[in-house]
Parts: C-alpha cells; sequence; structure tokens
C-alpha cells in the first residue's frame, strides 16, 4: 500500500458530471448521520489510541475528530453565506495550522462531539429545506478561484465526513504499525 492509499482511503475527492436531486438526498444522510458515526469509533478509544495516526506522519485520531469539528463549523457558515448573500467570498483557513493547536491535539473530544452534534442537526435541517434552487447559489472560494454551488459543496463535505471516518478506521487497523506496508 502507498502513502496515497493511506491518504486517501476511500479515493480523492470526485463529484459525478450530473448532481441531482437523489445525490443531495444521500450527501445529506452523510451530513445527518456523521457524528453518531464519529462518536461510535471514538467513543471508548483510550488516550493512547486516540493518539494513533492514520499515515505515517498524518494526523491522530484525535486531531482528525478536531478538525472535522472546525471544518464543519466553517462549512455550516459558508452555507448560510450563500444562502443570504450573492456570491459571498467565503475565509479560508489554514487547517494543518488549526490541527497543530492545543484544542486540537487534546484527548478530551466530548467538546468538539457536542460541536459536531450541534453543527450538523443544524446544518442537516438547513439542507433538507433547501430546494433546487438553492442547492445552485454559490460562494466564492479565493483559494480555488472558483465559484462553489451549494449543491457541489454539499458532495464535497460527504466526501470530506467519509474521508475522515475512514481515517479513523485505518488509523485504529494500524495502530501506528506501518511496518508491513
Amino acid at each position: 500500500m502507498n502513502l496515497d492509499a493511506l491518504r486517501y482511503p476511500i479515493g480523492k475527492d470526485q463529484l459525478p458530471q450530473q448532481i441531482d436531486s437523489t445525490h443531495h438526498s444521500d450527501w445529506a444522510e452523510t451530513i445527518r448521520d456523521f457524528p453518531a458515526r464519529v462518536n461510535e469509533l471514538v467513543k471508548d478509544l483510550s488516550p493512547a489510541e486516540l493518539a494513533y495516526i492514520y499515515r505515517p506522519e498524518g494526523w491522530s485520531i484525535k486531531q482528525v475528530v478536531h478538525h472535522c469539528a472546525d471544518s464543519h463549523m466553517n462549512a455550516l457558515t459558508r452555507f448560510k453565506l450563500a444562502l443570504t448573500e450573492e456570491k459571498p467570498v467565503i475565509k479560508p483557513y489554514k487547517e494543518a495550522l488549526w490541527a497543530e493547536f492545543d484544542d486540537a491535539t487534546n484527548d478530551d473530544l466530548s467538546a468538539s462531539i457536542k460541536m459536531l452534534e450541534g453543527i450538523h442537526s443544524r446544518w442537516s435541517n438547513c439542507v433538507s429545506q433547501m430546494n433546487s434552487q438553492d442547492f445552485e447559489r454559490p460562494y466564492y472560494h479565493p483559494d480555488q478561484e472558483a465559484l462553489v454551488p451549494l449543491g457541489e459543496a454539499l458532495g464535497h463535505y460527504d466526501w470530506h465526513c467519509r474521508h475522515h471516518l475512514a481515517h479513523i478506521q485505518q488509523a485504529i487497523k494500524f495502530k501506528n504499525d506501518f511496518t508491513n506496508l
């Protein structure tokens, strides 16, 4: 197994050519269920297990969980901006640097789990109220130099959820032992 396979255990983020309401519905389900799925994976892990990394030089399980809280907090804000403003410019952030803060390396995941539960509940409610025109409303991502319609953003965050769930599962599986790859 190579480093790219460990970095992208479910493959790289790739949207279908045509996005329809079935995709939106499936992706909304991922958003709704994500906090419970994360909690199920991490609730019984010891501090030593929370320190497992998903690949050499990768983040630990605890960093992944804290990162998801940070990322999805920004995601909900991006959705609300796009739903209330015309082509708002979103604020990118340096996620790798955020992952080094003390709050992102803490063994106590309870605040981030609570954040995920609250954010995802509100985000899921927001998405469930969106109509087909709402999914076409974009925000502008300055790092990508592109308008991102909310229907596409939802697909990217579906992938993001599944991607990081796979990272947690992978870290638990390898237990920091990547010698037999």
